[in-house]
């Protein structure tokens, strides 16, 4: 069916709307770790117990919004022996609850809508859940048995010959030197201090979130209209393994769970794609984020005497997410039912959206990091 000129500007700026959709979220993280990256780096180092751990790999990747971000840290500490396994483990389970943050903020661009708001606060903290509940099951396991660090040795020696691999995002490419620009453009030309200009450019991100939700949302109802609901669905999100392998695909092409998980939050809420079908592709993007820093991380296998050590850490994360799919995908109401639950409960007042956002993220891992 040929395309119309209706259709084809429908496409252009969907796309165009797509794109500072996704710039927004990238300056949304490069606003969090202009305030964020060096109190972070400072928490990790000063991490005293596995417990402390967890909660310093949640509050650390909230701040700076990236959980590869926050394991490539750990994998550096650990390789070069500033930082002991036992501790950056629990340290890379928090990362994984952390980086949900964003498409749980992407989220409240629906906010406006109660329907909407609804469907896409569901398909933003399922993710949640799902690391919440993984986290809540082998966290102890981990502690008592060591698990999944001895499972993480075992696949470390298994590869230990192997050379490391890179991979440039085509995302980051496009989006980076935007995102930069407006950075050099903040701190060395206006020569704003590194706070100021982070929140700056937190408050033009916010901007372009939420203009670009509402706009992408009404377009994406109109292309609907065309059949785009059936090629999503048919195609994109058939059954629970296609949408497995799109969220695999997807974060190992963007690098960023984040950003993957974010683009499928206006398919929800405008309805295009199911709960049911997010939540396999939320896992897939769990998968997708191990990957490239596991393959950059088998270079440093040589690396001095912690090279190796480093690498365990990389296969940790791993290790984790498959244990906890192997879990939670067979009990996936569990976690389906909490989001239900919760998301229902913020559509009928926002206090309990903004209140989940603020302790969980935030609250609770300061209140634990401070005490300890």
């Amino acid at each position: 069916m040929p395309l119309t000129r209706s259709g084809l500007l429908r496409l252009l700026a969907a796309l165009g709307l797509l794109y500072v959709f996704l710039l927004s979220i990238s300056m949304m993280g490069g606003a969090f770790r202009l305030f964020g990256a060096r109190f972070a780096e400072h928490l990790i180092r000063n991490c005293s117990n596995p417990i402390v751990g967890l909660f310093i790999g949640i509050l650390t990747t909230s701040l700076i919004q990236s959980s590869s971000t926050t394991t490539s840290l750990v994998v550096g500490f650990v390789g070069g022996g500033v930082l002991p396994l036992d501790f950056a483990i629990p340290i890379v389970m928090g990362a994984n609850i952390g980086t949900t943050i964003t498409n749980t903020l992407v989220s409240l661009g629906f906010v406006t809508r109660r329907a909407d708001f609804q469907r896409a606060f569901s398909g933003a903290i399922v993710h949640d859940f799902f690391n919440l509940c993984t986290v809540a099951l082998l966290f102890p396991l981990e502690i008592r048995f060591h698990l999944i660090r001895r499972l993480a040795e075992s696949l470390t020696g298994m590869f230990n010959r192997a050379g490391g691999v890179t991979f440039s995002s085509p995302l980051k490419a496009v989006i980076a030197p935007v995102c930069t620009l407006l950075q050099r453009l903040l701190t060395e030309v206006l020569a704003l201090p590194p706070g100021a200009a982070g929140v700056i450019m937190l408050i033009l991100a916010i901007g372009f979130l939420m203009a670009s939700l509402v706009l992408l949302v009404r377009n994406l109802r109109a292309v609907v209209l065309s059949k785009a609901e059936s090629f999503v669905n048919r195609y994109l999100f058939r059954n629970d393994l296609m949408a497995f392998v799109l969220g695999i695909g997807l974060t190992v092409a963007v690098q960023s769970s984040s950003v993957t998980t974010s683009l499928v939050i206006p398919l929800v809420g405008a309805g295009i794609v199911t709960l049911y079908r997010c939540y396999p592709f939320t896992l897939g993007a769990n998968i997708g984020t191990t990957c490239t820093a596991l393959l950059a991380s088998l270079a440093t296998v040589h690396a001095g005497p912690h090279g190796s050590v480093g690498v365990t850490t990389a296969f940790a994360h791993l290790i984790f997410n498959v244990l906890g799919i192997a879990i939670f995908y067979p009990l996936r109401r569990i976690p389906i039912w909490m989001a239900r639950r919760l998301a229902r409960l913020a559509a009928e007042s926002k206090r309990w959206a903004i209140a989940f956002i603020v302790l969980m993220f935030f609250g609770i891992p300061l209140l634990v990091v401070l005490l300890h």
